[in-house]
């Protein structure tokens, strides 16, 4: 596995960087950092909905002790600061007796106000390069200014269904793997089921517009497993058939300088495959951590985990009172029905033959 994950890291980058409008850049990654033009706030100013005042004119005030002020300006959050004024009293903390607005609270210089360059200076750093952009994130940089900012754009990734019904139930393939790529940052440029023809899956490889190909099914060695074979023909078949279960005929490959990657046509087979493959070649191309996703939970085996040493073991386990996992089903068990009574997988190294009971394990969440 450890050259495969080194294929992927030595291959996969992510698309050149583009200058997009702030609504389409929710979730992407920036390509460069963003610092602030000028000061921010420009000049000092409310913070809330009161009265600008000179805080040394409220020493003293209380609700059973009202302040008569003689310099007050009504100011609404947002609004400068008059000049000369150095706080502001909230409304609920004054009161307007005539003509005249008594406070009922005593405040401190700076009270209720932002102050010039409070949230960053001229030439400050506002986000780093590389951030990956969350709703607030959009509305600092709208507030500084930046209508549009450059990103890294989700990699367009084409999911290829190889072989009708017998490469394991499509619809639950497409929908699945769909799901996986959003997760991990790409777009889905096409969900394509393509028959068992190795020149038909040989076009599907090299037609341009992806820049990741996923292709699920016909990955074995059978007489109609023609993946791996039209994957040669398009470009190269670098590697076939890796250590690990469930998904062991898993491949990666080249075409047109595009990767592919192979994944098995049994749902099971094809989830473990790109979590262990897939879903890094995604991630790192969205620009990325390549690491697994998952939150990680530490816990103790109630029951062995069973493994077969040579193969790094993907066991789907469930968890339970105290923090004890138990098995949900062992790693060369097929079907999808496993995985959604889990509450999560432990991998299981090559040079393992299992996971005695009572053995601490990190166990990665499915949630």
């Amino acid at each position: 596995m450890t050259e495969a994950w080194a294929w992927i890291d030595g291959r996969i980058v992510p698309p050149p960087a583009r200058v997009l409008p702030l609504a389409e850049c929710a979730g992407l990654r920036l390509a460069e950092a963003v610092v602030a033009t000028g000061d921010w706030p420009p000049a000092a100013r409310a913070a809330v909905d009161g009265y600008a005042v000179v805080a040394a004119d409220t020493l003293g005030a209380g609700s059973y002790n009202p302040v008569p002020l003689t310099a007050v300006a009504a100011v609404t959050a947002g609004d400068p600061l008059p000049l000369g004024y150095d706080a502001v009293v909230p409304f609920e903390a004054a009161q307007a007796v005539g003509p005249v607005v008594e406070a009922i609270d005593a405040v401190a210089p700076g009270t209720g106000v932002e102050r010039q360059a409070a949230w960053a200076g001229a030439g400050s750093l506002l986000l780093p390069a590389g951030r990956r952009l969350r709703p607030g994130d959009l509305g600092l940089l709208a507030a500084a200014g930046r209508g549009v900012v450059p990103v890294l754009p989700a990699p367009r990734v084409r999911i290829l269904l190889a072989g009708g019904p017998k490469a394991g139930a499509p619809e639950q393939l497409g929908a699945m793997l769909a799901a996986l790529v959003g997760r991990d940052g790409g777009v889905v440029e096409a969900v394509d089921a393509v028959p068992a023809d190795s020149d038909v899956l040989a076009e599907a490889f090299a037609r341009p517009g992806a820049d990741l190909i996923l292709s699920a099914g016909r990955t074995g060695t059978g007489p109609d497993d023609v993946a791996p074979a039209a994957l040669a023909l398009t470009g190269s078949l670098d590697l076939h058939g890796l250590a690990m279960r469930p998904g062991g005929s898993a491949g990666l490959g080249l075409a047109g300088g595009v990767p592919v990657l192979l994944l098995p046509g049994e749902p099971m087979a094809a989830l473990a495959a790109y979590e262990l493959l897939g879903g890094r070649a995604v991630r790192r191309a969205a620009g990325r951590p390549a690491g697994l996703p998952h939150a990680t939970v530490e816990a103790v085996t109630a029951r062995k985990l069973v493994s077969e040493i040579g193969c790094l073991d993907l066991h789907r386990v469930r968890l339970g009172d105290g923090g004890r996992v138990e098995p949900a089903a062992s790693p060369g068990w097929p079907g999808l029905a496993a995985a959604a009574r889990a509450d999560g997988f432990v991998l299981i190294g090559a040079e393992s033959e299992g996971v005695p009971d009572g053995a601490p394990v990190t166990m990665y969440s499915f949630d």
